[in-house]
């Protein structure tokens, strides 16, 4: 492989209705500069031509300060906004579909809920997973039941792949996955709903401690 895996100390995943009335922009900067190092557009309602113009701004935001962009689902918003990769879920395009589409070079992220998925997860084809739901969670509505920290630890050991946990997690609930194996942590409201993002950002790779 060509391409280098991400930082997944923190990842922010957001979509433009996760942040209320304030400018998406304007909250992935703030976070960004409080210590993410990832961001994933998600947007499951947005129509194409929406969720394009929310990737090439954040493209533009992100590419300057370093910080990867990984679209949701949706390849064809990826490669026309040239962001650095796709994140799937156990019923999206498979893997193997998505990589002969994108190439070498662009990163792909695998959702795992359970032992089966987990073994799915191949290393010549994805770059990371995402293990969970590690807490119950609001911000997706089919995430299925939390697993919990010692669930993410067992799916980490069964994974040949950098992972990072999400699903509930919180500046309150992170350090309970600091001893799990994965190498970060997902969120949602934890830095969208935050009166501070930067803040948060913050608080949060200080609870994680990694």
């Amino acid at each position: 492989m060509s391409r280098t895996a991400p930082d997944l100390s923190l990842y922010l995943v957001l979509g433009a209705a996760d942040t209320g009335r304030r400018p998406f922009e304007e909250v992935v900067l703030s976070a960004v500069e409080g210590g993410v190092t990832l961001v994933q557009l998600r947007e499951k309602d947005a129509t194409t031509r929406v969720l394009l113009e929310h990737a090439l701004r954040l493209k533009a935001l992100l590419q300057p300060r370093g910080v990867p962009l990984i679209v949701n689902d949706r390849l064809d918003v990826a490669l026309a906004a040239n962001a650095d990769g796709v994140h799937l879920g156990q019923d999206d395009m498979p893997a193997a579909t998505a990589r002969q589409l994108l190439g070498p070079d662009k990163l792909i992220g695998l959702s795992v809920g359970d032992t089966m998925e987990a073994a799915g997860a191949d290393p010549e084809l994805v770059d990371y997973v995402g293990l969970g739901p590690a807490f119950a969670t609001g911000s997706k509505d089919d995430a299925g039941d939390a697993i919990g920290p010692d669930g993410v630890a067992a799916l980490r050991r069964k994974v040949a792949l950098p992972s990072v946990a999400i699903g509930g997690i919180n500046a309150g609930n992170a350090a309970q996955l600091a001893g799990s194996g994965v190498e970060g942590i997902a969120v949602v409201s934890a830095i969208c709903a935050a009166d501070d993002p930067e803040g948060a950002a913050e608080a949060l790779r200080s609870a994680f401690g990694r």
